[in-house]
Formats: structure tokens, sequence, C-alpha cells
């Protein structure tokens, strides 16, 4: 069994590593506002909870071992990612009001995108299965320790996605519509691309 250190410093790994979850929370900043990014980071930790819970009842597993399964979730995930990011690369929107209020809409599309991408990448899926058994000695209980362990990765998630999403705001503000907008297509290719590369994986 690993120590609590070496789990710490794993999920802190993987929460700076850019995934889906990266370009998730910086296409909705670039796009609807700071609001709205922590609407999606919100989205984004309760499909890890899920993943979590999912995996310490054994649901994950059964999917990791299904090759049916396993590849309708990555095929699944990457049209997600592939279509996100090309609504931001074609998409034409109104320049927003930094002074004004981010409509409630707005901020329930940010939650929704951020829980479907988060519920779309097997890779999570992957790392709970994997990763987690390594960290829960054999007598403990399984379900209270896998959801404290997500718990502390949701909170290096909400700290590092916030700063993410405050700087591209803050950019965005500070910036001529015409750069804002090219941020908003970058953030666009990149979800592209990562739904690309997902499509292409093989286990």
């Amino acid at each position: 069994m690993r120590t609590l250190v070496e789990f710490v410093v794993v999920a802190l790994v993987l929460v700076v590593t850019p995934g889906p979850a990266t370009a998730t929370v910086l296409r909705v900043a670039a796009r609807d506002g700071r609001r709205a990014a922590t609407s999606a980071i919100l989205g984004n930790s309760a499909g890890v909870l899920v993943w979590a819970s999912l995996s310490a009842l054994g649901v994950s597993s059964l999917v990791l071992a299904s090759e049916v399964a396993y590849d309708g979730l990555r095929v699944g995930g990457a049209v997600v990612l592939v279509l996100l990011g090309l609504r931001s690369l074609v998409g034409r929107r109104k320049t927003p009001d930094p002074a004004a209020p981010e409509p409630a809409p707005r901020r329930a599309a940010g939650w929704r995108t951020g829980l479907v991408t988060s519920l779309a990448n097997p890779k999570l899926a992957l790392f709970f299965v994997a990763l987690f058994p390594q960290f829960i000695p054999a007598d403990a209980p399984v379900l209270p320790l896998a959801l404290a362990m997500a718990a502390t990765l949701v909170a290096f998630e909400l700290v590092w996605y916030s700063l993410l999403a405050f700087a591209v705001v803050r950019a965005g503000t500070a910036l001529r519509p015409t750069v804002q907008r090219r941020i908003e297509q970058g953030t666009g290719a990149l979800m592209v691309a990562l739904g690309a590369r997902l499509a292409r994986e093989v286990r």
C-alpha cells in the first residue's frame, strides 16, 4: 500500500496535467465568463465524485472489463469534446459586458458541460480503478476512503481550475474583443484535438 503523501503528489500531478477538464474550464471561462466557469468546475467535480463512487462499488471495473462498454464511453467522450470545441471555433456570440451579471442559463449550461465532460472521460474510470486500490488497506472500508480521496482530488481541482478561469477572464476583460475571440477559438481547437486523440486511443 502506498502512503498518503504519495497520493497527494499523484493527485496534484493529475490535476495540473492538461486534459479535457482543463480545456472545458478554459473554454467556458473564455466564452461565458467567471461564474459560468465556476459552474463548469463544480459540474466536473460532481462527475469526479460519481466516478469515485462507481469505482468503490465496482461498476467502473465492469466498464473497463468490457471492450464494448469502454469503447462506447471513449467514443462518446470524444464526440462531446469535438462538438464543444467546434462550437467555440465556428460559433458567433456577442461580446459580454464584464459589469453585467451572467445569465442563469449560461451558468447552468456551464455546469452541464463540466459534468458531461467528466462523466464521458474514460480516463477517470481508469484512474480510479487502477490507482485508488493502491492507497486503500485491505481491511479498510472502501467507499468512505475512496470518497475521501476523491474529495481531496476535487479540492485540488477547485483551486487550480479557479485560478485558470480567473486568469482567462482577467485577460479577456483587458483585451480587445478580437483577441478574446482568439482565446476562445484556441480553447476550442484544444478540445477538438483532445477529442480526436481520445477517439484514436486503444487500450
